[in-house]
């Protein structure tokens, strides 16, 4: 392989190489200097195996890429999972709230319907005791009334009794009340 190689770029650099004056074989000739020295810097190439050593470069920084490759893609794949985790975090969390936000709800409805219920029995309570303190400011007034028609009517009474009595009723009637007073005390 190395004399092919060797044999097919001597014969494409020296084509030009022919085409100059003079004789081509000598070290006046600079075409084939150059020739020389490039051949010999190939052979040095091949001596110290630097087609080898560049191969086994560019493999190793193939097999490299391929490396950053599969960790890139692993990484891609970890980022796909943890995306994945997150988002079935982030719904788990929405099916909470909402089931908080229902539960609320339904809790906001049952203290509305217990206040609602305090308060027609608080109604009813104040109702009930508006009724009770008029109908005792009923009877305070009903009372009141009869203890003044009493009233007027013992003052009436008085007056009519003492314009018809005389001195003398008068006298056997308190003499009748001592002695009733007399029995009713031995």
């Amino acid at each position: 392989m190395r004399l092919t190689l060797t044999a097919a770029l001597t014969a494409g650099f020296a084509t030009p190489a022919l085409a100059a004056k003079g004789p081509f074989f000598s070290l006046g000739n600079t075409d084939f200097v150059v020739l020389l020295a490039f051949i010999l810097f190939i052979a040095v190439l091949y001596y110290f195996k630097v087609p080898g050593l560049i191969g086994g470069m560019l493999d190793k920084r193939a097999t490299d890429i391929k490396a950053e490759l599969d960790e890139a893609r692993k990484l891609r794949e970890e980022a796909q999972t943890l995306l994945a985790s997150y988002e079935r975090k982030q719904k788990e969390v929405q099916e909470q709230a909402d089931r908080i936000v229902a539960a609320a709800k339904e809790e906001a409805g049952a203290a509305a319907d217990q206040a609602k219920v305090d308060l027609e029995k608080s109604v009813a309570r104040r109702l009930a005791a508006a009724e009770d303190q008029i109908g005792s400011a009923e009877s305070a007034a009903i009372k009141a009334v009869r203890d003044e028609a009493v009233t007027i009517a013992i003052a009436a009474a008085r007056d009519v009794i003492a314009k018809q009595m005389t001195a003398a009723d008068g006298n056997s009637l308190i003499d009748d009340a001592i002695s009733q007073v007399e029995t009713k005390l031995h």
